[in-house]
Parts: C-alpha cells; sequence; structure tokens
C-alpha cells in the first residue's frame, strides 16, 4: 500500500515509518521538519518526502495524492503539561485533514488517542480513572486537545473507515506482543511499548478489526 504517516519525525513515527517500509509499503512521510527523519529512511526508494505544515491545505492535499491509507502519530505531548497551546490545534489539523481526504477519496485513518478519549464500551478502571484525571488536572491544554481530536474524528469522519488506537502509558520496551479491547474489561492494562502500538497499526491497516471504533491497545 501507499500509506501516509503524520507525526513521522517523533518517537513512534519513526518506528512506524521503519515498520512499514519492511513491511513492503510505500510511506510518503509529511513533516515539517523531515530532516529530523533517520538518514536510511531518508534515503530509502521507499519512503517519499514532503516537507509541510498540518495546516497548509495545498501541500496536505498534495501529499494525499494516490494515498491508500493515512497513519496519524500525531498527539499532544502530555509531557510539556500546561505549555501546550490553546485552542485545540492538532483537533483543527485532524478537521482539515479529514476533508481534504474526503476531496481525494481517501478513506482509511488510523489515529493514536489516549483513554482520555472515551467510548460507550468502557467500563470503570479505578487506575485509568487517575492517569486520566491525572492529565486533565496537569496537562489541561493537552486533555482538552486529545478529547477534540477523538470528537473530530467521530463526527467529521462520517465517510472515513477510522480507528482511533487509545495508548495509555508508553515505554520503550522490546515486547512488541500488545492486546485490543476496552478500559476495564479485565484484559488490558495500563501500560504499552511503542513498538508494540505501531505493530497493531500494521496490522490493523490490512486486517481491519477495528473500522470506526476506539480500542485500547496495551501491553498483556
Amino acid at each position: 500500500m501507499r500509506v501516509l504517516i503524520l507525526g513521522a519525525t517523533g518517537g513512534i513515527g519513526v518506528l512506524l515509518v521503519e515498520r512499514a517500509v519492511a513491511d513492503g509499503h510505500t510511506v510518503v512521510v509529511y513533516a515539517r521538519s523531515p530532516e529530523k527523519l533517520p538518514q536510511n529512511l531518508r534515503d530509502s526508494p521507499q519512503v517519499d518526502i514532503r516537507k509541510g505544515q498540518l495546516t497548509d491545505a495545498e501541500s496536505l492535499s498534495d501529499a494525499l495524492q494516490n494515498v491508500d491509507a493515512v497513519l496519524s502519530a500525531l498527539g499532544p505531548a502530555v509531557s510539556r503539561g500546561p505549555f501546550h497551546p490553546k485552542g485545540e490545534p492538532l483537533a483543527h489539523a485532524y478537521s482539515l485533514l479529514i476533508r481534504l481526504m474526503k476531496e481525494r477519496g481517501v478513506t482509511r485513518l488510523i489515529a493514536l488517542g489516549t483513554p482520555s478519549i472515551k467510548d460507550p464500551h468502557d467500563k470503570f478502571s479505578l487506575t485509568m480513572s487517575t492517569l486520566v484525571t491525572g492529565v486533565s488536572t496537569f496537562a489541561s491544554t493537552a486533555y482538552k486537545d486529545i478529547v477534540a481530536i477523538g470528537e473530530t474524528i467521530c463526527r467529521e469522519g462520517d465517510a472515513l473507515e477510522w480507528t482511533i488506537a487509545r495508548v495509555p502509558l508508553l515505554n520503550n520496551g522490546s515486547d512488541a506482543s500488545f492486546v485490543a479491547g476496552y478500559v476495564g474489561d479485565g484484559r488490558t492494562t495500563t501500560c504499552l511499548t511503542r513498538i508494540a502500538f505501531v505493530a497493531f497499526v500494521l496490522r490493523e491497516l490490512t486486517e481491519r478489526e477495528w473500522v470506526k471504533a476506539r480500542p485500547l491497545v496495551t501491553s498483556p
């Protein structure tokens, strides 16, 4: 497939590009600073680099040409606490992305989310509730943006086959195993390796088990 990857120069994004290339996909990297991508990926014949901002409709539309799916590792940096910009900038970027996807006839979107985005299948979990409350308290602007991302995709992505892969606390472990379910279902946990998130996204790209769904993806 030809896939557009957003957030490709971040920690998760680089792993996602590497795995997509290894799986034989052609990857379009759309990034503000594509020079941050490792040299071996920039030199790969399977990687098509496009430089641009998430607010640049013309450049983003060009990057979507002939794309089969969009894989997004975009997300607010909770570690920045209250310094994440106000006004839900990433949610607005998703709104533009969805409009341009519709115009280009691209229907598949797999996006990074967190448990701050609620799902009707979720059950109460004290641990997860405490984590989400901590984010909303100490990183309120990031919390509002991630919630708005979920609302935007669900509201405006009616014509898309979207999946929001909600992740808990991420780490750099080497275990790529994962389970997908919902908060409080007795199977999911509170952590996930970045490489396991990537494994879920690439499997979901081909298996399509969670279309129009918001699974919680965690370590077993």
